[in-house]
């Protein structure tokens, strides 16, 4: 009886849904409208798992024609994206790790709810993103901004500082994600950082005040084609690639897009006279950097368990070259300044990440990748931990033997290699 009563319940919805979206037959008036669909009983629905297809296609656009199927069907017109594997299998569900220590290491004082992401500069200054909060994940401060933190990698004993923001940049809803820094011929660091305030999405654009310990806020940036952008590398004072981690930004549809395993997600260039989509069909795009050489971009596939290696071109377009796929959900990327290799955070149970249990915490694991390029690269595990010290490790860099292991919503780890 009751899951009869969530078939007939999901049909109804389902009807309702799919009368709305026919009687839509322009692109912008079908996105205004689905922008408004975001209620928690559709998401419930959804999660019963009963067969019923949503295809979504845009007319004119990067997406041809309006498709929607209702009901349980077995027509294979009416299916998603044939999956490689299970929505579980996916966020590695099942996966436990074999601890790997580092002898030397400590968690940083000050960092209590994530350092999601970290850039250091040639000179050892790292910035640190603290603070992130998304929706459907645990926060350790949920009721704190997040904010921009820099270690001197350089001193004996680095503490963490945070950095001052000027006057005018809203504070009280800074939600930082991932960041990127740039250092312009005149030796002017600019930071570059994603932000979701009220869980919207921009980049913010910053000065570095050295002698300040300061930020002063340049410009902010939105922009259609950033939907829901999840990462940053910068390649100039105004320019810069970014991962979206979906096509859409409305949760309701981020949830339908993953759960039919639609590979939506992109990348964009962006610079003030051009923004275009240069690599697509990611499950979910998450990190990116650049080669030393700067002629290759790597994007981290989260979902797919994946490391794409992508050939820059003079017009800034990208051209897929090779695919790594590892045993884990790879989030952010760092490159090692002395060796070019890869440093990845990882994680190794990602619905531990989702469905938080201080008695069961998500666990970390850094990769390091040698030779990506290569026909086989070297993968090694630098550390891994059950939660017990570290919980959730979203990203892992490197100075001159100094390791810094940050996490999408618990502490910060400092080691010495």
């Amino acid at each position: 009886m009751g899951r009869l009563m969530a078939l007939s319940l999901l049909g109804i919805a389902l009807a309702l849904l799919g009368e709305r979206l026919l009687a839509l037959r322009n692109k912008n008036v079908f996105l205004q409208s689905l922008s408004h669909m975001n209620t928690p009983k559709y998401k419930g629905l959804w999660e019963s798992k009963c067969l019923a297809c949503l295809s979504l296609q845009w007319k004119g656009g990067r997406r041809k024609g309006v498709t929607v199927a209702v009901g349980l069907s077995e027509n294979r017109a009416c299916q998603p994206r044939k999956q490689k594997f299970t929505n579980g299998n996916r966020l590695k569900a099942s996966r436990e790790v074999e601890s790997v220590d580092l002898p030397n290491c400590h968690l940083i004082k000050g960092i209590e709810a994530g350092a999601d992401d970290i850039d250091i500069l040639p000179n050892g200054l790292a910035f640190l993103s603290v603070g992130l909060k998304c929706p459907g994940l645990h926060s350790f401060s949920p009721d704190k901004p997040g904010g921009i933190l820099m270690m001197d990698l350089k001193k004996e004993n680095p503490r963490a500082l945070e950095l001052r923001i000027s006057r005018g940049f809203n504070l009280a809803s800074f939600n930082p994600h991932g960041i990127s820094t740039f250092i312009d011929n005149d030796d002017t660091v600019y930071l570059f950082v994603v932000n979701h305030p009220e869980f919207k999405n921009t980049v913010e654009i910053f000065k570095f005040e050295e002698e300040e310990n300061s930020l002063l806020h340049l410009k902010t940036i939105k922009h259609e084609l950033l939907p829901s952008v999840n990462d940053i590398i910068a390649v100039g004072p105004a320019h810069f690639y970014a991962t979206n981690d979906h096509y859409f930004s409305d949760p309701f549809l981020k949830y339908l897009e993953t759960y039919l395993n639609l590979h939506w997600a992109n990348v964009v260039y962006y610079s003030p006279n051009e923004v275009k989509v240069v690599a697509e069909g990611f499950d979910a795009a998450n990190g990116i950097n650049i080669s030393p050489d700067k002629k290759y971009i790597y994007v981290a596939d989260i979902l797919a368990h994946e490391i794409h290696v992508l050939e820059r071109h003079p017009n800034m377009n990208l051209t897929q070259l090779k695919v790594l796929k590892l045993d884990t959900l790879v989030d952010n990327l760092s490159i090692d300044p002395s060796s070019g290799d890869i440093l990845v955070g990882c994680h190794p149970n990602g619905q531990k990440l989702f469905i938080y249990d201080p008695n069961n915490p998500p666990s970390s694991e850094v990769l390091r990748i040698q030779n990506i390029l290569s026909e086989k690269p070297t993968v090694t595990t630098v550390y891994a931990n059950n939660g017990s010290v570290l919980q959730g490790s979203s990203v892992a860099s490197v100075y001159d033997r100094k390791l810094l292991i940050g996490t999408l919503y618990h502490r910060a780890l400092y080691c010495e290699l």
